[in-house]
């Protein structure tokens, strides 16, 4: 599922930036970094010893404001003296208004309350449910509570302000090893999404296709003979389409609302055109935008590439006339739909009931027809997936043990650890047994490594490092590809780092690390994958080399959204990547996908926001104001340059 963080980000505010003219109390702010490190020691000691578990908070109730914490120990030695206390800033976002000229830097961004001093934060604190304390810190008006706000903490030492502190609530994901798939029929990967809301499970026998079909200019409808072609290509005797997912682009001239209508037209009819080759309805889903991601990265290097400097609308302005014609080669390419199709193998033993298809997969085996008894165990694999069975009907299919019968005898026991993952240690014992009958087949051998690296993670079975290291590269003498083997050491080595950290043992760690970092370019990578290896990156205070991993997939249509949104949010507040060209694309790229989402990302903390003071930077705000708050900020576009 998804967790929510809160991250608290630190400003050490620098001498440059000023004091809004209001009343600062007795707060000092110190000149120089210099002089902040001399009155300052204190606190600076105090929050480098702090324990990562330690959390803390502002939260409003009715206009009364709280500080929250949830260790009273640390909280008692910070404001230990009479000089030391917090104060907090409350920031309206207001503030940040499309229609206001850009507000200069300032220490203090809003309204600043009375601090709060020593014995007072001391006393003051209360128990707030378990493990948990509060002390007020203020009041604000009532006309101020219908405004959209944060609150941000000042910590004082002997008075002088020390640090600065904005809450920062970011979105992250469960992260996981790579997948290595498990051999049934053939290498059988989960299908689990990055999505918390999608189904977890195992694809049994269906398969997944991607193509792209480029769309003529002014062109909306599509017939079967202009889809036979793509459907005889993809060889559909023996299988049916069971969903499709367009994603529909069009080039970013003209109007985007007839871009947008155009699009849908075009996808709707691709299904529809596709859906008179089978009677088994097609589940679909269609989405439509501009393709300004590929626009941008296309004419960067051409003559047309000061376009990349402009508004969007601005963009549009220019693309008619003698213009359009001549950046057409560049759109033509634009204007496609992205269709990717899960395909489900046809059932001939779809009716039969489970007693049916028991009594004839034994009898298949009796009379040793090994083809019909695979199609038929796969039907019954399909039962089981969707619970129209249960799992002890496994042990009622009669199987002997002998080495031609490896492949059913391998499936019928990895399905128990696919749709369960607590049968791992006994699936381990059956594929030992049955690799005794077949020394050498590389299937079987491949699945008792994939899960044992499982086992081993989760401290299920004691592992030989070394022994395991040698299993995994002797794989390359059964027919195993060698994309798979990296991909298993890679694994290896994710686990080895774990171990490593909790050891304390950072210089082998460290290696582990790079070994990862060096050898993923190996195989390919599902965006599960891609998810899961930035987060092992981060979560190691690695994010170079998970910006680097992500940096080309985030510039691409294809990518899948929340993985997009996970790299905005490893970006957002580190402003020279802001900044940079190839930004914009990223940032457009998520419009496009989802732009509710991305505009939620300047909410308000208490709103589901990241914060609304990432406005702070000037390039975010232009964004957001172009693309979120379009009708109030297009008027004040044409006294800006270098607007997105």
């Amino acid at each position: 599922m998804k967790i929510k963080l809160l991250f608290l980000i630190t400003f050490l505010l620098s001498s440059s930036t000023t004091v809004l003219a209001q009343n600062t109390y007795d707060i000092v702010f110190p000149k120089t970094e210099n002089e902040r490190n001399q009155k300052c020691q204190k606190c600076f000691q105090l929050f480098q010893q702090k324990p990562k578990e330690v959390k803390f908070s502002v939260k409003r109730e009715g206009t009364n404001l709280y500080f929250y914490i949830n260790d009273k120990n640390w909280f008692n030695q910070l404001f230990k003296n009479s000089g030391d206390g917090l104060a907090v800033d409350v920031v309206d976002k207001d503030r940040y208004s499309c229609e206001l000229e850009p507000k200069k830097k300032s220490q203090i961004k809003g309204l600043l309350l009375k601090p709060i001093y020593g014995s007072k934060l001391r006393s003051g604190l209360k128990p707030n449910g378990q493990n948990k304390y509060r002390v007020h810190v203020g009041r604000i008006s009532e006309t101020l509570t219908t405004k959209e706000l944060e609150y941000n903490i000042l910590f004082l030492n002997d008075k002088n302000l020390c640090r600065y502190y904005t809450i920062y609530d970011l979105e992250s994901y469960p992260w996981d090893l790579l997948d290595m798939g498990m051999y049934l029929d053939s290498l059988t990967y989960d299908s689990k999404k990055i999505k918390s809301t999608a189904k977890e499970g195992y694809i049994l026998r269906n398969k997944t296709l991607k193509f792209k079909i480029p769309f003529e200019k002014n062109k909306s409808e599509y017939f079967q003979e202009d889809i036979k072609p793509i459907y005889d290509s993809l060889k559909l005797t023996d299988f049916n389409i069971k969903t499709i997912n367009i994603k529909a682009y069009s080039s970013v001239e003209g109007s985007l609302e007839r871009n947008i209508e155009l699009q849908e037209q075009r996808a709707n009819s691709i299904v529809a055109a596709l859906q008179t080759f089978q009677k088994p309805t097609i589940k679909t889903e269609v989405s439509s935008s501009e393709n300004w991601v590929e626009f941008l990265n296309d004419i960067k290097g051409t003559k047309h590439e000061s376009l990349i400097n402009l508004a969007k609308y601005q963009i549009k302005e220019k693309l008619v006339g003698t213009l359009s014609k001549d950046i057409e080669p560049i759109l033509k390419h634009h204007r496609k739909a992205v269709l990717e199709l899960e395909l489900e193998k046809k059932d001939k033993y779809k009716t039969m009931s489970a007693d049916e298809l028991l009594s004839k997969f034994n009898s298949a085996i009796s009379e040793e027809q090994l083809s019909d008894a695979n199609n038929i165990q796969n039907s019954i694999f399909r039962k089981l997936k969707n619970k129209e069975i249960a799992p002890d009907f496994l042990q009622k299919m009669q199987i002997p043990q002998q080495a031609k019968y490896v492949k059913i005898l391998n499936k019928n026991s990895v399905i128990k650890y696919v749709l369960n993952v607590r049968q791992a240690l006994i699936v381990y014992n059956e594929l030992q047994t049955l690799e005794k009958l077949v020394p050498k087949n590389g299937e079987v051998k491949y699945n008792i490594a994939a899960i044992k690296i499982r086992l081993w993670r989760f401290k299920a079975i004691d592992i030989n490092e070394a022994k395991l290291k040698t299993q995994i590269n002797a794989l390359k003498n059964y027919g195993i590809d060698s994309a798979l083997i990296s991909r298993m050491m890679v694994n290896f080595h994710i686990i080895k780092a774990e171990n490593l950290m909790r050891e304390r043992d950072y210089a082998n760690k460290d290696k582990s690390v790079t070994y990862i970092n060096n050898n993923y370019k190996n195989f390919p990578l599902s965006d599960y994958d891609y998810l899961s290896l930035a987060q092992f990156f981060s979560y190691y205070a690695n994010i170079d080399m998970a910006l680097k991993l992500l940096e080309n997939k985030v510039k691409s249509i294809e990518i899948d959204e929340d993985l997009l949104f996970y790299y905005l949010n490893l970006t957002l507040t580190n402003k020279e990547l802001t900044q940079d060209s190839d930004y914009r694309t990223i940032m457009l790229n998520a419009i496009n996908m989802n732009k509710k989402r991305f505009c939620k990302l300047f909410n308000a903390v208490e709103d589901g926001g990241v914060t609304f003071q990432l406005l702070e930077d000037e390039y975010l705000r232009k964004t957001y104001c172009e693309s979120c708050i379009i009708k109030t900020y297009k008027p004040c576009l044409a006294s800006h340059n270098n607007l997105i």
